[in-house]
């Protein structure tokens, strides 16, 4: 018998006890996708994609997992999805800051760089850079994912050169100065700095290791 469809009178006329009327269906509580996104980021970005396993995620987001499925697919691409975000996050936080007008390039590396450091050393998130401490190791399925984190990495390092690119054609960084390899160092150095933050590095530590980094800045 479905719940909301009548049913003939049952015998007895009128003497019959009546009816009592069917309760409706609870509706299911609604699914707030960007929020169980945000928390499935954070989860990547503290343990990993690897050691992230689906009952975590499903556990974390307060979903089941036919609902995961419906809403991203696969492990995989909520990881990419996950990413993504941070990447959004990252830029919202900090392009503003090394592409600002009246400052020179290095002025512009230190207040990004001091922003970095304040972020990676946790104010209420996981510590370090996502990009590296969500790495998914060296081969298997996942390889692939490891290959677009790399190309995440080298896009924000070639932001770098085409700032200091930026600063050469502008007069305040040296026009004989080797804007690839110094786009790497930096890099190199926001790298280092996300493994330190994770094995507990405070943020004045990480200010004086980005204070000695920049001193090769002539």
């Amino acid at each position: 018998m479905e719940i909301g469809v009548a049913n003939p009178e049952p015998s007895g006329g009128e003497d019959a006890p009546a009816k009592k009327p069917s309760r409706p269906r609870g509706r299911p509580r609604a699914f707030d996708r960007e929020q169980a996104l945000e928390t499935a980021m954070r989860l990547f970005w503290r343990q990993g994609f690897e050691a992230t396993s689906l009952n975590d995620l499903t556990a974390a987001m307060g979903i089941a997992p036919p609902s995961l499925y419906a809403a991203f697919g696969s492990k995989e691409q909520l990881f990419r999805e996950a990413i993504g975000r941070y990447l959004q996050q990252f830029r919202c936080n900090h392009a503003a800051t090394l592409q600002a007008q009246g400052v020179t390039a290095r002025e512009a590396f230190e207040r990004l760089f001091a922003a970095i450091a304040n972020g990676f050393s946790g104010c209420g998130q996981p510590a370090g850079c996502m990009l590296i401490a969500a790495d998914v190791g060296g081969g298997g399925a996942a390889a692939h994912l490891r290959e677009e984190l790399s190309a995440h990495r080298l896009s924000i390092e070639a932001g770098f050169r085409a700032r200091i690119e930026r600063g050469q054609r502008e007069g305040d960084v040296d026009a004989g100065a080797d804007a690839a390899a110094l786009a790497k160092f930096l890099a190199t150095v926001v790298q280092g700095l996300s493994i330190q933050a994770r094995d507990g590095a405070s943020a004045a530590q990480l200010h004086e290791v980005l204070r000695t980094a920049l001193q090769v800045w002539r």
